[in-house]
């Protein structure tokens, strides 16, 4: 199934929740509504046209200059049904959600793909968004009391942890660049 293919497929049932599609570049997608994003991932995971059974990754963006958090949820078809069937009935397609960086959330889709469960946990970590229902929602690489989200554009590194000085990969004593 072509990007094109999968871009009508969810226009048609899901006209109120598809906000823009994007076929060009290596990396084809559509953005979803926040709010119709559990809907729409079961769909993608159930129809016997799609079953895009593997979440792959989740990418979060900073798009600091539009005040924007984004999360690029990559999704794969992968045949169950036929080791020979992996060659030639694969096929690859991303959903972008895009939230405020105010106030970033996002529904969890942690009941739809149980990989999601630790992909979004990053995601909260080190760029603030809250994943609503997500069944447990805390830091996973930063410690409890960490300050702010690492990842984002306009974080400040701070100059020491705990009485810790901080230092940059080039051992300089001033991480501000």
């Amino acid at each position: 199934m072509t990007p094109e293919d999968i871009f009508k497929l969810l226009a048609g049932e899901f006209s109120d929740a598809v906000e823009g599609t994007t076929a060009e570049g290596g990396h084809p997608y559509i953005t979803i509504k926040p709010q119709a994003w559990p809907e729409v991932a079961s769909f993608l995971r159930q129809d016997a046209r799609l079953r895009l059974n593997l979440l792959r990754s989740i990418t979060a963006l900073d798009l600091l200059a539009d005040d924007q958090l984004v999360c690029v949820y990559d999704l794969m078809h992968v045949p169950t049904d036929s080791p020979a069937a992996l060659i030639t009935h694969t096929f690859e397609f991303a959903v972008r959600i895009v939230t405020d960086r105010t106030s970033p959330q996002i529904p969890s889709v942690a009941h739809v793909w149980p990989a999601a469960d630790w992909h979004e946990r990053e995601a909260f970590d080190l760029m603030g968004i809250h994943f609503s229902n997500h069944p447990d929602l805390r830091r996973i690489l930063c410690t409890d009391d960490w300050v702010g989200h690492p990842l984002r554009k306009d974080y400040e590194f701070p100059l020491e942890y705990h009485g810790i000085p901080a230092t940059t990969e080039f051992e300089l004593t001033n991480p501000r660049h």
